[in-house]
């Protein structure tokens, strides 16, 4: 006795005999015949949602491409919830600086032009890391230096006082 057939009292009844007693049973070519016809069926529905999927994204897609002189602005963190150059949390800014691209590496991944106190992190990027920058000679963007640690931290300098309060328990 199988365990099947002793918690259950009936025997397993596996694709091959799902029907009845008494009623016919597919044999041999019969059998092969009818489950290629299904996954045939199967195939052609995946297939469908698929091409379907596929027009949905396609609609929204487009190549990311940029050349040698074109300045980019580099993402701050590739996935959510980890930092990278200090910056972490909701209203973290998702990109830094506009960098130039130096040279192209392959066919989606370009070398950008560092500045000094980003040495200590690799610089080729893969595309889908950096946003295009329209380069204004009018924008001036000011450059504030600071230390990174080997973990890629950094410690908050405060600039100024900008209020004060006194708060007394009267």
């Amino acid at each position: 006795m199988t365990p099947f057939e002793a918690l259950y009292g009936r025997r397993c009844r596996s694709p091959i005999g799902w029907l009845e007693v008494g009623e016919r049973k597919l044999l041999g070519l019969e059998l092969v015949q009818d489950a290629t016809e299904k996954i045939h069926m199967i195939r052609q529905q995946m297939l469908s949602a698929q091409s379907r999927q596929k027009s949905y994204v396609d609609n929204r897609w487009r190549d990311l491409e940029f050349q040698v002189g074109d300045h980019v602005f580099s993402k701050v963190s590739p996935i959510k919830g980890v930092m990278r150059l200090g910056k972490k949390g909701k209203l973290s800014p998702r990109y830094i600086r506009a960098f130039e691209i130096l040279e192209r590496v392959g066919a989606v991944a370009y070398h950008l032009a560092l500045s000094p106190d980003l040495l200590n992190i690799h610089p080729v990027f893969h595309v889908s890391m950096l946003r295009k920058y329209s380069l204004d000679p009018s924008h001036v963007i000011q450059y504030e230096t600071f230390q990174l640690k080997d973990d890629l931290t950094y410690e908050k300098q405060p600039v100024a006082i900008l209020d004060r309060q006194v708060k007394s328990s009267i």
